[in-house]
């Protein structure tokens, strides 16, 4: 005996021509995955909130304790007093860059992605654009502002600079390009290792554990080796006044940049040719 309830099973819509795999449309479902997260919005807010807190914040410390002689005011750069929260930002942008994909390998979501692309690489490709982009859209007024706010304060003790500086704009908005260059780099490395403990660790690493090491070797040696090291390369690009020892700042940049195409390049590799 069957019960007539009076309703029709919903229908899903018909496509009158064959649907195929796009990398528009690939990053539109990488766009949709990013914005559901909420651990990745919470991370991009942290990132958000550390570069202009933590620059603010470092402005009036300053504020309280201003250089004192001809040779310290002549190196105090207050462009750099007030993008210093990108040092921590980097941290929350980096391991999000990670988590992007290696959560995926840790629950298996990605042997879906790769049945829908079969291709693979688009899925790389996708999820670097779309994070690229959605962290330089927040970090570019967040370090704007960081800038504004912190010069309002330093120039309480007329130690503030103004945008149109030599070397101010560059260095403001070379904040927001490093902090987007970390993410992938942090993206890379998750894709490379499919081990969220593993890259995490490694962006450290890279990050900072190299530092450490170069600074054990003879002086020559060390300060020849540390301006190609990623972290300060890249970081040359936020400085008004680059230090003497370091590379300048496009360049620096650019050594940075090619690091983190490597590591992507690698990924690619590995994400072709191994399963999941």
């Amino acid at each position: 005996m069957t019960t007539d309830t009076g309703f029709a099973a919903p229908t899903l819509p018909a496509y009158s021509a064959p649907q195929r795999v796009s990398q528009a449309r690939v990053a539109r479902s990488e766009w949709t995955k990013l914005r559901t997260q909420p651990s990745a919005v919470w991370a991009l807010l942290s990132a958000v909130v550390l570069v202009v807190g933590f620059g603010v914040l470092y402005c009036l410390v300053r504020v309280t304790r201003p250089p004192h002689g001809a040779a310290a005011i002549s190196s105090f750069d207050p462009a750099a007093i007030s993008l210093a929260g990108i040092s921590l930002a980097q941290l929350a942008v980096g391991v999000l860059g990670v988590l992007l994909i290696s959560s995926e390998y840790a629950t298996g979501l990605i042997r879906a992605s790769f049945a829908a692309v079969p291709s693979r690489l688009p899925v790389l490709w996708g999820k670097a654009a779309v994070f690229a982009l959605t962290t330089l859209t927040l970090c570019v007024p967040a370090t704007f502002a960081a800038f504004l706010v912190g010069q309002s304060i330093l120039s309480r003790q007329h130690l503030g600079t103004a945008l149109g500086q030599p070397g101010v704009g560059r260095a403001v908005l070379g904040g927001a390009l490093y902090l987007g260059v970390v993410g992938l780099l942090g993206l890379g490395l998750g894709a490379l290792l499919r081990s969220t403990a593993g890259a995490i660790a490694s962006l450290f690493g890279v990050l900072f554990a190299l530092q450490i090491v170069v600074g054990f070797l003879p002086g020559s040696w060390s300060d020849d080796v540390y301006k190609y090291l990623p972290a300060p390369a890249g970081m040359a690009v936020t400085a008004v006044r680059p230090d003497s020892s370091s590379l300048a700042p496009w360049a620096g940049f650019g050594v940075f940049c090619l690091y983190t195409a490597v590591v992507l390049g690698l990924a690619a590799r590995r994400m072709y040719h191994r399963d999941a």
